[in-house]
């Protein structure tokens, strides 16, 4: 349980409470959604037997250019929002979750994207006696993600306005715990608005985003955290990951990355005896190495002292098969300073997560 808040009160801090307070306007919104379940996966088609609907209640602070990233991005809004989820399957139960969000805007400010980023706690989890068949989930507490693209019209009447459009609500435990088949909810909401100030301050244009240069950069980087394999109940296992690339910003906003990763995966052990014991026509025989290393490229977004990463890799020493040979990497990171950083970051093989990453690094 302490894992799960740690990472609350680093996502909290991360997205919504690390700004600075500047002269802002703050506003609600409230949205119902209904919709469906997706059929990701096969595993989980008798878990879909209803339209999960729910609601999803938003706290909001605009920014209007005070800062020059907040110009280059188009004054972006970032706040904390709340989403109650009936599931609508008595095996799934319903969720409520907790989450930090950016909205960015397009179109003259009516077209809004919103991302957030957070904890869900769920009713109703895998119990090898009493609920067996949720396969979604492992654990009470999940990982959430959702996304928003709404028309947004403000001050329709009065300080009230109004919003619809389509989420995307994602939940998973990241395989901290067995089962872990994850649900998404594809769904159509429609909201209202309320803006505590009458009308909205000058959005200031002063910034000179004159071409940026800088040396490439080198960067060592040291991840952990716990997860367990597809195996129900064969144990929850650290893992320890260790990380060196090189970084050359393309501009005020981007970075390009190339490096290596050096996996020390517990979970592996325990899975390469499992198999060498259970299924002998795998031809396993239980003394493979359980490390990897693996290269990657990737790219990294700035925004303000935060980051958003994203990796594309390839093992080139593998002595044990799992789940391929490329890996996916997505995260945060936090910068302070120049030099430290620490990082969240989700590992998967495609669509299938292996591990939630918390890492500290250097920028050098």
């Amino acid at each position: 349980m302490k894992y799960w808040l740690t990472r609350l009160i680093i996502l909290t801090g991360l997205l919504s409470f690390s700004q600075e307070d500047k002269s802002s306007n703050t506003y609600f919104d409230l949205n119902y959604f209904g919709g469906n379940i997706a059929l990701h996966n096969n595993d989980i088609l008798h878990l879909i037997t209803g339209h999960p609907e729910g609601f999803i209640f938003s706290f909001n602070k605009k920014t209007f250019g005070n800062e020059a990233w907040e110009q280059r991005f188009g004054y972006p809004d970032y706040g904390a929002s709340f989403i109650y989820q009936d599931l609508k399957n008595e095996k799934l139960g319903a969720s409520s979750g907790l989450y930090a969000h950016y909205n960015f805007y397009f179109f003259k400010r009516n077209l809004m994207f919103r991302i957030g980023q957070g904890l869900a706690y769920t009713t109703n989890p895998y119990d090898k006696i009493e609920n067996p068949k949720n396969v979604a989930f492992g654990s009470h507490i999940l990982s959430s993600t959702y996304v928003m693209l709404n028309y947004k019209k403000e001050h329709v009447f009065d300080h009230f306005g109004f919003q619809t459009g389509l989420s995307l609500i994602h939940y998973s435990n990241a395989n901290v715990r067995a089962p872990n088949t994850s649900v998404n909810t594809i769904a159509l909401n429609i909201g209202l608005t309320y803006n505590i100030d009458d009308e909205d301050q000058e959005y200031i244009e002063n910034f000179n985003d004159e071409k940026f240069t800088e040396p490439i950069k080198y960067n060592l980087a040291f991840r952990t955290g716990i997860n367990e394999s597809d195996v129900i109940g064969s144990g929850q296992f650290p893992f320890y990951i260790l990380s060196a690339y090189a970084d050359k910003r393309l501009s005020q906003t981007s970075a390009i990355q190339f490096g290596t990763d050096v996996f020390f995966s517990n979970f592996l052990k325990e899975l390469i005896y499992y198999r060498s014991v259970s299924f002998p026509e795998e031809d396993v025989s239980g003394d493979e190495d359980y490390k990897r290393v693996g290269l990657f490229l990737g790219h990294e977004l700035f925004i303000n002292k935060m980051s958003i990463e994203t990796q594309l890799g390839y093992y080139i020493y593998y002595p044990f098969d799992f789940e391929g040979r490329t890996y996916l990497r997505i995260g945060l990171k936090r910068y302070f300073g120049n030099t430290f950083f620490g990082a969240m970051t989700l590992k998967s093989h495609g669509a299938k997560a292996e591990a939630v990453e918390f890492g500290i690094g250097v920028r050098l």
